[in-house]
Order: structure tokens, then C-alpha cells, then sequence
């Protein structure tokens, strides 16, 4: 079901679309800018009522500020001051555009425009160079960007383009470079809402030219001036706008860049209101990424300025943040204690959008709490909101969220009502993503209901749609991502798990595909589709007659268009059930598939190998038990003096291969191309042990990302040109809080002896950005380093260099690596942190391979630092004699270190500790 949508975007926004003059979020004109002004009773008193009114729109009092610009208004009129009276509207319409209620804000907008249009008529019509004319057309460009403002919000972007490209028009007529700087920055906001990146960054990069431009030129005459400061404060939101698209773009370390240098800007001009967003926005990708207690910490820190300042409506947001986080981490009293803080100050403030949000995030807390009359008590008084504000993306939501609940109380009835509405809604506005997470909630209701013909079909639906999001660059939003109570990637799994159930086995590998790559994106949030994954899983023929009638179903009919479909299904030809998708009929020859996936009651081993149909293998385990083999096998291969390793792993042979063994066979099988699913990802499969022989010494063994990501026509390079770098160090030293690694000079310097035209760095020459430079070229790239790996977020997982700088796992895929057949990262501690599903691992494998290398190797666990130095050497050796490939080199090292024999004094290399850790993830044929 649909989760609530959080403050957290609006958090995010609430700078983005501030982008006009004085700071605030719409362009309230102070009263220096108002003209006709006189030295009248009246007039003073109308100006001081426009001061009151801006102050209490500063400090987030909307129905005050509303009652006050309203009082300004009526005397402005009484005294025939039309300018001041365009003034009025145009700030009445800012606070309505605040309370986000748009049409309103919209109407006095428009009133405003005519009435500035007439001024600027009468000023210009003697002398358009005239100071007059300058300031009325001033005002009509303040109002258009405004109104520009509203038609964006209101997701209208041709409509709000137009009206900005007017006021650029004026803007450039009257040389207002600032007004330039800040339209330039708004266009930029459109652009970033379309999901047009590029151009965004276009647009703002040129508004923060001009912005900086104008900042040194007034900072140059005087520092402490107002022109400086209001310079100095366009820089900082410009460069808090550049952060959001890099947020939007999963690029997180660029996003924190940014806005920490926003942030330091907003400090130094002293500027306490943006100080709150913007730390804020740097709390949201915490919180998104898993990091709660980092995420708590800047919240709070965002809350205490907004309380100190009186900043009720920021404070709003920060408490329903701070909800947020505590529901992520299941503290569901906490979670409502704030939700119930910030709805008090909502309500209070008038925020109605807001309001709704909230009362669905109240709603959603009790659903996980399983008070189900309760959520739906919330979800229903948000959904009224939701109608009564326009906000047509949360009513879709709502409605699903609701259809949810009556689905959880097994009135399917009413779930089918409401989720054929948020159908509907979500297909007219265009909320693709909405309606593929609608397609599976209907998907759960039927299975529920033992529909299970029916309930692949809407999940088939739902798989496709999701794809083809991803194919087009596009992410959930982090509302979006946040808001269903299951994983995206839970709809993958239960479509396979229905899908093997029935015997489709052939489906079923390409939905577990898929699932490898939902699971990166769950992890890293910017994983890149291709041609192939966009495809998503292609509709049967009878599937296709029926995929249209979402909205005609109703539960009578159900049950029968389910017993039709399924006949339907059982008399098509096998051919048509089970055909191979082009890309699985290029699977090498000698190669065999295997594909585990981990259910609750049991294991599946599907297996697929060149020119035959897949095959799956039910295994009855479980989840728990089978954990409990992985784990213990681990626990033994990562404990060099234990003797159990083989009883150990003997056990877990007898589930995950014993059950193929004659799917092997009959393949003549030689590789075995690896996608572990979950835990598994922790362990190396050649470990397993068949009661005579470790696996590795039957099969090369090449773990898969996913083998749609894989590229088997592409082919390793002749000449080897090798970059390695060494951390090095002391034994017993610390760098960087980590011990010395002397053992890596040897290393690289055995490389190079091997290579002589190697390129090596070592220790404070081993720098992150002098590697970045040289990388580029080289067939093989080996960081003898520290590394970690770590399950709660790729910001936190990172290769160190010699002299302490850092890439992390976000950023390596920038690097160039396109001429690279192999990536090693050969450290210490390299390895991973508390154990979760394995996709960190995994996503050091899609980075590397997205920079564009074919393959990588790194270590499962803590690997001794001669005993590294030891299987390299002979990795290299082999490599050099260049008629193996990575995987059959990687596979003879591990086989001389099992075969060495044991010398007195030595450690016991035979133990997988010393072989094992090192898998090879991609292309290494």
C-alpha cells in the first residue's frame, strides 16, 4: 500500500521554490518597494500594517499575516492607491500560495498583474528609461514569477514556463540582472520537477553565475552591506537547488557537497530561517539512507533554530521529520508523539496540504500498529483534505492506502472500490508509479483471496511498469519510496514465489533478474536500467485479453474471469509458457545458471543452461534453519583455526547443490554463473564442501549481479596495462583510524615485477583523486587498501587511500573504467559490516561495472595480510601468461593455495579463510 507522504519534501522545496527576492518563499513586497506612497496618516499606517504583515509571514503566523496584508489592502484602496493595491494582492496571494491554497493565491495574483500592468502603462508611456517605469515594471515581473511560482506547484510546467520567460523578458529590458539571477533559478525548479536534470543544472549554474557576479561587486564596495548579504543569500539558495538535483539524482556525497556549502553561506550572513531548511534537506538524505541517528541529530538541530526564531510552520516539518524517522526505525509511540506535535502547529498555522500529509502519517503509524479502524479514522479525514486542497497525487495515494486497510480487514469489496478509484485518478494525472504500486496492492488482495491467475497478472503489471520507470532515469520519490508498506522489491519476490508455484519457471528467472536489480536500487537509489530489464516480464496472450479491465472487474466476477484465465494458460503450448528471453539463449557454453531464491517454508534452485528450458528444484527448509547453515558456515570460514569449516559447509552443500548436482552433470558444466539471493551473498560458493572436495575444485565460479547486467559477448583485452596502488604502513601502526598494511608494498611491487610497466603509488602518493587520474586506460586496476562495505548505506561504505582521502561506493561509478576488464580491491578490511541482504556487495560490483569495467574481485570477510599477498601473486602470475581468463586465474590461485603444502612454521593456507574471501563478481570468462 501506499505510506504517507512525509514533510520531507516539502522540507527539500521549501527553498527550491523560494527562489525571489527578500528570502521569502513567494515575493512579498516590502514597503520600500511600494509606490504612490505619502507622508498621510493612512499611508503610514498601511505601511506599518505591510511591515506587521511581513514579519508574520516571516515567522510562518499565515492567518495573521493573511488578516494584516488584508487591512493593508482595504486602505489602499480607500485611498485610491492603485500600486499599493497591487502591492496588497500580490502579498495576499503569497500567503494563500503558503497555505497551499492555490487557486485562491492564483486569483489575487491575476488581480495584481492587471493592476501592475496599468501602473507600468502609465509609468512608462513618457519615458520608459524613467525610474518610475523601471520600479512598476519591476513589480509586474515580481508578479508574473510569482504566478509562474503557482502554475508550477500546480504541476502545470508549460504554463509556469511561459510566465517566467515573460518576466525574463521584462527583466532583460530593465537590466535587473538580480531579478535575471532569480528567474534563471525558478526555470531551473521546472526543469528539476519534469526530471529534465541536465537542463535544471543548466539554468541554475547560469542563475548562480550571475548571483556571484553581483555578490562580488557589491561585497567588493562593502561587506557588511544589504546589497552583499542579499547576494550572498542567492548563492546559498542556488547552491541548496543544485543540491536537491543531485539529490533527485541519487548522487548523495554531490547533494551533502552542495548543501553544506550552501549552509555555510546562510551561517555566515546570519541568515537563521534558511539555516532550518537547510539542514533540513541535509537530514532527509540521512534519514533516506538509513542513517537514523544521524538523521535525528540535524533534525533536532534544524528544530532548536526554528523554535528560537519563532518559525512555526519550518518547525511543522522538522517534528513531522522527526516522526518520520522514528517510524522508519519502528518506534511507533515516538513516531506519533511528534506527528501529533506537528499537526497541533499545523492546524494552528492553517497549512491545509500539510494537514492532510500529517493525518496520514498518523493513519499510517496505526496501520503498522495493526488498529486498522484507526487508520482508517486518518487515512479518511486526510483524503477530505486532500479533495478540499486539489492535491490529486495524495488522493490517489490516500485512496490506496484505504483500499489497503479494507484489504488487511478482508473486506475486498470495498479494497477493489478503492483501489479501482486511485486506479482511475493515478492513469488521468500521469502517476506511473502510483498506479504500479496500486497494480500490486490489487495483486495482494487477490492472492489473499487465492486468485492466484489473477494475482500474477496485476503483479506482471506492475513489475513492467516499474522497469520502464527505471529505464527512463526516473526514481520513486522519496515520498514515493517511503510510503509503501513493503519493499518494492517484495513485489518481485511474491510474483516469483506465485510464478514457481505454478510451474512457470522460466518467468519466474526473469522476474528474480529483475529482483537483483530492485534490490541495488533499494540500496544505491540511482541503478540504471537497459534495454533488457526495460522490457519487464512480457504479458501471456491470455493475460493481454483481460490486462485492460482493471476497472471493470467487481469481486462477483472475479472468481470466474480467474478460472478462465487459468484454463486458458493450461491449454497454451509449452513453447509460448516457457520461451527463453534472446538474452538468457546467450549464456556461454560450459556455463549453468543457478538462481536461489529464499522463501519462509522453503528454498528454490532454479537452473538454466544453454539450449535447454529452466528448472527448479524446491528445497523444504525453513527460512530460519537455512539462515542458521549460512551463518554457521561463515562463522567457520572466517576463523582460520576452525576445524568444523567442513562439517559446516558440507551441510550446506547437501541443500544448495546436492539438489542439482545431475542438472550439472548433464550440462557438463565447468562454470557456474552465481546471482546468490540474501544472506548468501555473504558466503563464496566454491567453499561448499561435497564430503571430498571443496566446490571450487570441480567449477570456476563467477558471481552475478544480475545476469541481464551481464555482457557475455564482450571480450578481455590482450595487452594488460595494470595500475595498483598500496596503502602500506607499519605493522601495528594506525593511519587514518586503521592499522598499517606493510604487507600491501610487496604486493604492488610483485605486480609490477610481474607487469614492469605497471603504474604504482604507495602510501601518501596512493591519493583517491591522482588514482581517478590514472585509472583511465588500464585493463586492471589493483587497490591494495582498506575498504568497507556496510548493509545500512552506500555514503558509508568507501575504498581509503594512502594518504586518508575516501571514494565512496556512490561516487566510484564516476570514475573511468571503460577500458577496464577488472577492478581488485585487495585490503584488510575489506569486507562488510552487519549482515543484511548482501547488496553492498553487490552494488561495489554494479559501480565498478557501471564506470565500466567487466568485472571486480573483493573479499567477503577480514583476509590475513600475507595470505592476501600470497593468493595475488599467483593470481598475477597466472593472468601474465595470458592464455587464462580472470576466472580460471583466480580459480588456479585458490587451487595451489588448497594443494601447498603445509612447512613447518607456516599457517595452514589449505583453510578456505586464506582462499575463499576473494569473489570474482561479473564478466571474468
Amino acid at each position: 500500500m501506499w505510506r504517507a507522504a512525509t514533510s520531507m519534501r516539502k522540507g527539500l522545496s521549501a527553498i527550491a521554490l523560494g527562489i525571489l527576492l527578500s528570502g521569502l518563499p513567494l515575493w512579498v513586497v516590502p514597503p520600500e518597494h511600494a509606490w504612490g506612497q505619502t507622508i498621510q496618516d493612512r499611508t503610514t499606517e498601511a505601511d506599518n500594517l505591510n511591515q506587521l504583515g511581513i514579519q508574520q509571514y516571516g515567522k510562518g503566523q499565515l492567518k495573521e499575516a493573511l488578516a494584516t496584508f488584508q487591512q493593508v489592502l482595504v486602505i489602499r484602496k480607500q485611498m485610491k492607491d492603485r500600486a499599493g493595491e497591487g502591492t496588497a494582492l500580490n502579498n495576499i496571494g503569497a500567503v494563500y500560495n503558503s497555505l497551499g491554497q492555490y487557486s485562491q493565491a492564483l486569483e489575487y495574483y491575476q488581480q495584481s498583474l492587471v493592476i501592475r500592468k496599468e501602473s507600468s502603462a502609465i509609468a512608462c508611456t513618457p519615458n520608459a528609461k524613467s525610474a518610475s517605469c523601471i520600479a512598476a515594471r519591476t513589480g509586474e515581473e515580481a508578479t508574473l514569477n510569482n504566478i509562474g511560482l503557482i502554475y508550477s506547484r500546480l504541476g502545470q510546467s508549460s504554463k509556469a514556463l511561459a510566465y517566467y520567460q515573460q518576466a525574463l523578458a521584462i527583466i532583460k529590458e530593465v537590466g535587473d540582472r538580480d531579478g535575471e539571477g532569480v528567474t534563471l533559478n525558478n526555470i531551473g525548479a521546472v526543469y528539476r520537477g519534469l526530471g529534465q536534470y541536465s537542463k535544471a543544472l543548466e539554468y541554475y549554474r547560469q542563475s548562480l553565475a550571475i548571483i556571484k557576479e553581483i555578490g562580488v561587486s557589491a561585497c567588493t564596495l562593502n561587506s557588511k552591506s544589504e546589497a552583499c548579504s542579499e547576494a550572498r543569500d542567492g548563492e546559498g539558495r542556488t547552491l541548496n537547488n543544485i543540491g536537491l538535483v543531485y539529490d533527485n539524482l541519487g548522487q548523495y556525497s554531490k547533494a551533502l557537497e552542495y548543501y553544506r556549502q550552501s549552509l555555510a553561506i546562510i551561517k555566515e550572513i546570519g541568515d537563521r530561517y534558511k539555516e532550518g531548511l537547510t539542514l533540513n534537506n541535509i537530514g532527509t538524505i540521512y534519514d533516506y539512507l538509513g542513517q537514523y541517528p544521524k538523521a535525528l541529530e540535524i533534525y533536532q538541530q534544524a528544530l532548536a533554530i526554528q523554535k528560537e526564531i519563532g518559525d512555526r510552520a519550518g518547525a511543522g516539518t522538522t517534528l513531522n521529520n522527526i516522526g518520520a524517522v522514528y517510524r522508519n526505525l519502528g518506534q511507533y509511540p515516538k513516531a506519533l508523539a511528534y506527528y501529533q506535535q506537528s499537526l497541533t502547529i499545523i492546524k494552528e498555522i492553517g497549512d491545509r496540504p500539510e494537514e492532510g500529509r500529517t493525518l496520514n502519517n498518523i493513519g499510517l503509524v496505526y496501520d503498522n500498529l495493526g488498529q486498522y479502524s484507526k487508520a482508517l479514522e486518518y487515512y479518511q479525514q486526510s483524503l477530505a483534505i486532500q479533495k478540499e486542497t486539489g492535491d490529486r497525487f495524495g488522493e490517489g495515494k490516500n485512496l490506496s492506502n484505504i483500499g489497503w486497510i479494507y484489504s488487511r480487514l478482508e473486506q475486498y469489496p470495498k479494497a477493489l472500490e478503492m483501489y479501482q478509484q486511485s486506479f482511475a485518478l493515478q492513469k488521468e494525472i500521469g502517476d506511473r508509479a502510483g498506479v504500479g504500486i496500486t497494480l500490486s496492492n490489487i495483486a495482494y488482495a487477490l492472492n489473499a483471496q487465492s486468485k492466484t491467475e489473477l494475482a500474477i497478472l496485476f503483479f506482471k503489471q506492475s513489475v513492467s511498469i516499474r522497469e520502464s520507470i527505471r529505464k527512463d532515469l526516473q526514481q520513486l520519490s522519496r515520498e514515493e519510496q517511503q510510503s509503501f508498506t513493503l519493499t518494492i522489491a517484495d513485489t518481485y519476490r511474491s510474483l516469483a514465489d506465485l510464478l514457481l508455484k505454478q510451474g512457470r519457471v522460466t518467468e519466474a528467472l526473469q522476474v528474480l533478474d529483475l529482483l537483483k536489480v530492485q534490490e541495488l536500487e533499494d540500496y544505491l537509489k540511482n541503478v540504471k536500467g537497459n534495454d533488457r530489464t526495460a522490457q519487464g516480464i512480457q504479458l501471456l496472450e491470455p493475460e493481454k485479453a483481460i490486462s485492460g479491465q482493471i476497472l471493470a472487474l467487481s469481486s462477483d466476477s472475479i472468481p470466474e474471469i480467474n478460472r478462465q484465465l487459468a484454463n486458458q494458460i493450461q491449454q497454451l503450448p509449452k513453447a509460448e509458457i516457457n520461451k527463453v528471453p534472446d538474452y538468457l539463449q546467450k549464456l556461454p557454453q560450459g556455463a549453468v545458471l543457478i538462481y536461489p531464491l529464499i522463501l519462509s517454508d522453503r528454498l528454490e534452485l532454479i537452473v538454466f543452461s544453454p539450449n535447454t528450458l529452466p528448472s527448479k528444484h524446491t528445497v523444504p527448509i525453513k527460512k530460519a534453519d537455512f539462515e542458521k547453515l549460512v551463518t554457521d558456515f561463515r562463522s567457520d570460514l572466517r576463523d582460520f583455526t576452525s576445524i568444523d569449516v567442513k562439517t559446516s559447509g558440507k551441510k550446506l552443500y547437501d541443500v544448495l547443490i546436492k539438489p542439482i548436482e545431475s542438472d550439472l552433470k548433464q550440462a557438463k558444466a565447468t562454470t557456474i554463473l552465481y546471482a546468490p539471493d540474501g544472506i548468501l551473498r555473504y558466503i563464496p560458493l566454491g567453499a561448499l564442501y561435497d564430503g571430498t572436495q571443496w566446490l571450487v575444485e570441480n567449477y570456476r565460479v563467477n558471481n552475478l549481479i544480475a545476469y541481464s547486467l551481464f555482457e557475455p559477448d564482450r571480450k578481455p583485452q590482450v595487452n594488460l596495462r595494470i595500475f595498483a596502488g598500496a596503502f602500506g604502513g607499519k605493522g601495528g601502526e594506525t593511519r587514518f583510524g586503521f592499522g598499517g598494511l606493510p604487507s600491501t608494498i610487496p604486493e604492488v611491487d610483485n605486480i609490477q615485477s610481474i607487469f614492469p610497466n605497471a603504474t604504482k603509488l604507495i602510501g601518501q602518493d596512493f591519493t583517491a583523486q591522482s588514482s581517478k587520474n590514472k585509472v583511465s586506460g588500464n585493463t586492471i586496476i589493483h587497490f591494495a587498501t582498506h575498504a568497507q562495505f556496510k548493509s545500512v548505506s552506500p555514503l558509508d561504505s568507501y575504498v581509503l587511500f594512502g594518504d586518508g582521502s575516501k571514494v565512496t561506493l556512490s561516487e566510484i561509478n564516476e570514475w573511468q573504467l571503460k577500458d577496464a576488464d577488472l577492478v581488485v580491491l585487495s585490503a584488510c578490511e575489506t569486507g562488510v559490516g552487519s549482515l543484511g541482504n548482501g547488496a553492498e556487495i553487490l552494488g561495489f560490483g554494479y559501480q565498478v561495472q557501471r564506470a565500466g569495467a567487466k568485472a571486480s574481485i573483493a573479499s567477503l570477510w577480514t583476509v590475513s595480510d600475507g595470505g592476501t599477498q600470497l593468493l595475488m601473486e599467483s593470481f598475477y602470475g597466472n593472468l601474465q601468461k595470458g592464455d587464462l581468463s580472470i576466472s580460471t586465474s583466480l580459480r588456479e590461485a585458490q587451487l595451489s593455495m588448497i594443494r601447498r603444502p603445509i612447512k613447518t612454521g607456516e599457517v595452514n593456507y589449505n583453510h578456505p579463510y586464506y582462499w575463499s574471501a576473494f569473489v570474482l563478481i561479473g564478466n571474468g570468462l
